[in-house]
């Protein structure tokens, strides 16, 4: 299993959660939240509302998400979902525990490690330069008082 830490709308209660909890894409439990130990900008960007992080760390804000763990299965459909290497890429990122309901063993592994542990986390260094001009998000929720709702694919 690898951990995985989610931001935007693949959140509870966000647009695309349903693929979080179908198990025909593999398994996703759902371990806790966090926020990124490193600061990054969270951007609402493109025709669609899409939320991004930007991989410049040190710039923006402490980002909240959820912690899960997932299967092989799952980290491919995620993979594809979040058009990796091309619009997003999967990279190693410190996260903060705020609160941890995980179980077992992987529980103890991040308690050793202060609170803080390492997941995978979907951000990008392919984007527009004017993005960087965008507010910065410390969370993001589709329904959020920016007014960008975010549009499903489905919809597109």
């Amino acid at each position: 299993m690898a951990r995985v830490f989610v931001y935007g709308t693949l959140k509870k209660g966000q647009p695309n959660y349903k693929y979080m909890i179908n198990t025909a894409k593999g398994l996703a439990k759902f371990q806790g939240r966090g926020r990124t130990v490193e600061k990054y900008p969270l951007v609402i960007a493109g025709k669609y509302n899409i939320p991004y992080m930007l991989n410049i760390p040190g710039t923006g804000h402490h980002v909240a998400g959820e912690i899960y763990s997932v299967d092989d299965q799952m980290l491919q459909f995620l993979d594809e979902f979040e058009g990796c290497p091309d619009m997003y890429q999967r990279t190693l990122m410190r996260i903060e525990v705020v609160e941890w309901e995980g179980k077992g063993g992987t529980g103890e592994t991040w308690a050793a490690a202060e609170g803080v542990m390492e997941c995978f986390v979907y951000s990008t260094t392919t984007y527009p330069p004017e993005w960087v001009g965008l507010p910065y998000h410390d969370s993001y929720d589709s329904s959020g008082k920016h007014g960008l709702s975010y549009v499903l694919r489905e919809s597109r």
